[in-house]
C-alpha cells in the first residue's frame, strides 16, 4: 500500500487529506497537534495510521504514546531511542495492539548487505514487529544491495528503500519485492526526504488501471441457521408465531415445506412469516415421508423430531447432493436414545447414512454420551427433540464441534419456551480465553414433557453471507454491511477475528442498542494469519481467498469439516487456488495457503490466474469465486453461479454493486 506521509498540517487538515489517501504517516514532530487533537485523530481516522514522531522531538515519547492509547495501527520508533523509550514504546504497542516498527536511517550513503542485515537483526531484538530501514542512494549499484536484503525477511516485515533520486524507483521496488507499504507525499514541496514521490504518482505507477471496490448499503439476507431453526420450533409450538426479517433462500423454503409437511400453516408477507404451530406431542403425527430439500441441518433435524413425533416409521428424504451426503456418525448418535435408522443404500462407512432413510421411534429418554466429531446438527436436532420426549435426559457430548452452532439451538429454543442447561469443560486455555477450539466436552441437562409455546422472533441477518463482502472491502478497497448483530452467536461472525487478525481495518458506528449498526471494513496492509474453522467450516473458501492475498504463508485448521458439504470443500478450495496459481497444501486437518499481497500481485504480474472455473454446485464455493475475480487478470468465468440460491439468492446481483 501507499503510505502518504504527513507534515506541517493542523487537525483539520489533516483530516481532509485523509479523505484522498489509502494509509498516512503523521510526523507528530512536524505537524501543529496537541494531545487532544492526536486523541481524535487516532481514534476516528479510518484509514490506518502510521504515528511517527523523531526522538530530537522533546516530546516525542510522550506523543507516541498519546498515539499508541488512542489507536494508531502502527507506532515509528528509531533504533537510536533510548533503551528506556524502547522499552515503553513497546509495552504500550502490546497493550493497546499498535503494531511496533522500529526504524534506521542512513542520510550518508548505503552499507553493505551484511551491515544492512546486522541492521535488520538489531530492529528485530528491539522488537520491531516491521522493520524500517532507509538509506541514501548515490547510484544504481547502491539498489542491488534490496533485492537480496528482502529475501532475508519474512514476507511482509520489511519496509526498506533508498533517498535521493537514484533511489525514487526502490520505493515502487520496495513493494514489488513484499513490503507491506511504502511511502509518498502530498506535493513535491511537502516531500519528507529527498527522491520522494508525490501520492499520485505513485498511485498511477503502481496500480496503473486496477479498479478498487467500494460497496455502501449493503444488506444481508437473513441467517439461515436461526431462520431453520425458528422456522422448525414455530410448527412445533402452541399457537401462532411471528418471524420478523425473513429473506427466503432455498434451505428456508425446505425449512417452510417441512414445517407445512408435520402440518403448521405457514403465512408470508414480505418479511414476516406467520406460522401456526400443531402443539407438538409425542406420537401426534401421523406421515410416512418427510423431505429436508437440500438441507444437510434439516435433514438432521428432522430425524430426531420424527423420532418423537411419529406415531410409526417415517421415511426422510432429499434433493439435489443431499442424498450424495453422508450423515456422518448417525447410527452412533441416535442409537443411545432407542432411535433406529433404516436407509435404503449403504454409506462409505457403516456408522454413517445416506438418505432416503426409515426413521423408527420412539425416543426414549435417558442418559448418554455421544460424539461431537462429526459435527452439531444431529445434536441440535436431540437438543429440539428430548425435551418433548416423557422423561429427563442428559446428553454428554465429547469432542465438540461447531460449538457456535449449538448455543443458536439453545438461544432459539429458550425463545420458544424450551429451557436446557449447559456445561462446558476444557483445558486451561479455554478455561481461560473460552477458545471453542480447546472445549472437550460440552453436557446438557434437559427436563422432558415439555412443549413449545407461541412467540415473535427478529431473525438476525447472516455473517455467513456477509464474508466474501467484508473480505472484498479488506483486501480490494473498501466495503460497509448493514445491518449485522456483532453481539450474534453466528459461528461466522469469527470474520470479524480473522480480518483484524490479518490486519484489515474495521470499524462500527452508531450502534443501536441491540449492536445493530453498519460494519464498515477498509484496505489495510494485510499479514499471514493463522485460524482455525472447525466452528466455522461455511468460512473456509473465503478465508482461503483472504489468504492469497495475505504475505506469507497462512494456516487454516478444520479441513475435516470440509469434508461432507455440498461437495468435497477441501478438494475444491484446493483445486481453484492450485488452478489460480496460489501454493496450497493440505496436511491432515490443516491447510497452508502461501500468499501475497495486493500490491506484490499487481507490479509482479502475479494477479490470480482467470478462465473457467467450476463452483461444484456449492455455493460458498461459488462466493469465494466471485471474490477471487476482483483480484484476477483475467475474467473468472464460473460454470453455475444460481447455486447460491440455496443461502442467498440475491448474492450475485449485490455482489455486482462493489
Amino acid at each position: 500500500m501507499i503510505c502518504t506521509s504527513i507534515q506541517g498540517k493542523n487537525l483539520e487538515q489533516i483530516f481532509e487529506l485523509l479523505e484522498t489517501v489509502e494509509m498516512a504517516e503523521i510526523r507528530l514532530d512536524l505537524c501543529p497537534l496537541d494531545e487532544e487533537d492526536i486523541e481524535v485523530l487516532f481514534s476516528e481516522a479510518d484509514v490506518p495510521l502510521i504515528a511517527t514522531c523523531r526522538i530530537a522531538s522533546p516530546d516525542a515519547h510522550e506523543k507516541l504514546l498519546k498515539a499508541i492509547e488512542a489507536g494508531a495501527k502502527y507506532a515509528d520508533l528509531e533504533t537510536e531511542a533510548p533503551s528506556w523509550m524502547g522499552r515503553s514504546v513497546r509495552q504500550a504497542c502490546q497493550k493497546y495492539g499498535s503494531v511496533l516498527i522500529r526504524s534506521w536511517h542512513d542520510t550518508k550513503g548505503t552499507p553493505s548487505l551484511d551491515s544492512l542485515l546486522s541492521v535488520l537483526e538489531k530492529c528485530r531484538c528491539f522488537g520491531g514487529e516491521i522493520v524500517k530501514i532507509v538509506t541514501t542512494a548515490h547510484s544504481e549499484a547502491d539498489l542491488e544491495v534490496f533485492d537480496a536484503l528482502y529475501h532475508e525477511a519474512e514476507a511482509g516485515t520489511l519496509v526498506a528503500f533508498a533517498m535521493g533520486e537514484s533511489g525514487r524507483e526502490s520505493r515502487i521496488n520496495a513493494l514489488k519485492y513484499g513490503a507491506p507499504f511504502t511511502y509518498a507525499c502530498t506535493t513535491e514541496d511537502e516531500a519528507t526526504a529527498p527522491g520522494q514521490m508525490t501520492t499520485a504518482e505513485m498511485h498511477r505507477a503502481v496500480y496503473g488501471d486496477f479498479r478498487f471496490v467500494s460497496g455502501e448499503g449493503l444488506r444481508m439476507p437473513s441467517s439461515k441457521s436461526f431462520a431453520q431453526r425458528a422456522i422448525v420450533f414455530a410448527a412445533l409450538a402452541d399457537g401462532t408465531s411471528v418471524l420478523k426479517g425473513f429473506s427466503p433462500c432455498g434451505d428456508v423454503q425446505s425449512a417452510i415445506e417441512f414445517a407445512e409437511a408435520i402440518g403448521a400453516k405457514v403465512e408470508k408477507n414480505e418479511d414476516t412469516l406467520r406460522i401456526r404451530g400443531i402443539a407438538a406431542k409425542p406420537g401426534c403425527l401421523d406421515v410416512d415421508e418427510v423431505s429436508a430439500g437440500e438441507s444437510g441441518l434439516l435433514a438432521r433435524l428432522a430425524i430426531p423430531l420424527l423420532s418423537v413425533l411419529a406415531k410409526g416409521e417415517v421415511r426422510v428424504t432429499g434433493t439435489g447432493s443431499l442424498p450424495n451426503r453422508a450423515l456422518a456418525e448417525a447410527h452412533d448418535v441416535m442409537a443411545p436414545f432407542g432411535v433406529r435408522l433404516y436407509p435404503e443404500k449403504p454409506a462409505p462407512r457403516k456408522e454413517d447414512i445416506l438418505l432416503p432413510v426409515k426413521v423408527a421411534g420412539p425416543i426414549i429418554p435417558g442418559r448418554a454420551e455421544v460424539s461431537g466429531r462429526s459435527g452439531s446438527q444431529l445434536i441440535s436436532g436431540l437438543l429440539a427433540a428430548l425435551p418433548l420426549a416423557q422423561g429427563k435426559s442428559a446428553l454428554y457430548v465429547s469432542e465438540p464441534r461447531s460449538i457456535p452452532y449449538l448455543f443458536i439451538t439453545l438461544d432459539v429454543l429458550k425463545r420458544f419456551g424450551i429451557h436446557i442447561g449447559s456445561q462446558m469443560e476444557g483445558d486451561k486455555d479455554f478455561m481461560e480465553n473460552q477458545d471453542w477450539s480447546h472445549c472437550s466436552e460440552v453436557s446438557f441437562q434437559i427436563r422432558g414433557s415439555e412443549s413449545y409455546s407461541a412467540t415473535s422472533v427478529e431473525i438476525e441477518a447472516d455473517w455467513s453471507g456477509a464474508a466474501p463482502f467484508l473480505a472484498a472491502g479488506a483486501i480490494f478497497g473498501e466495503c460497509q454491511v448493514e445491518g449485522l448483530d456483532t453481539q450474534s452467536l453466528q459461528a461466522d461472525i469469527s470474520i470479524l477475528d480473522i480480518l483484524l487478525d490479518a490486519g484489515a481495518s474495521i470499524s462500527q458506528l452508531d450502534t443501536d442498542e441491540n449492536g445493530l449498526g453498519p460494519v464498515h471494513v477498509k484496505r489495510a496492509p494485510l499479514n499471514r494469519f493463522d485460524t482455525d474453522l472447525t466452528n466455522c467450516p461455511d468460512l473456509f473458501p473465503v478465508v482461503a481467498v483472504l489468504a492469497a492475498f495475505c504475505p506469507g504463508e497462512s494456516h487454516i485448521r478444520g479441513v475435516e469439516r470440509l469434508r461432507h458439504k455440498e461437495t468435497d470443500r477441501a478438494a475444491a478450495i484446493a483445486q481453484m487456488l492450485e488452478q489460480m496459481d496460489v501454493p496450497v497444501e493440505i496436511a491432515g486437518d490443516e491447510m497452508s495457503v502461501t500468499g501475497m499481497s495486493l500490491t506484490q500481485r499487481i507490479l509482479n504480474g502475479k494477479l490470480l490466474r482467470g478462465g473457467r472455473y467450476t463452483s461444484s454446485g456449492d455455493h460458498r464455493m461459488a462466493m469465494a469465486l466471485a471474490l477471487a475475480s476482483l483480484g484476477a487478470s483475467a475474467p473468472v468465468e464460473i460454470d453455475d453461479t444460481e447455486c447460491v440460491a440455496k443461502s442467498f439468492p440475491e448474492f450475485n446481483k449485490l455482489f455486482e454493486r462493489l
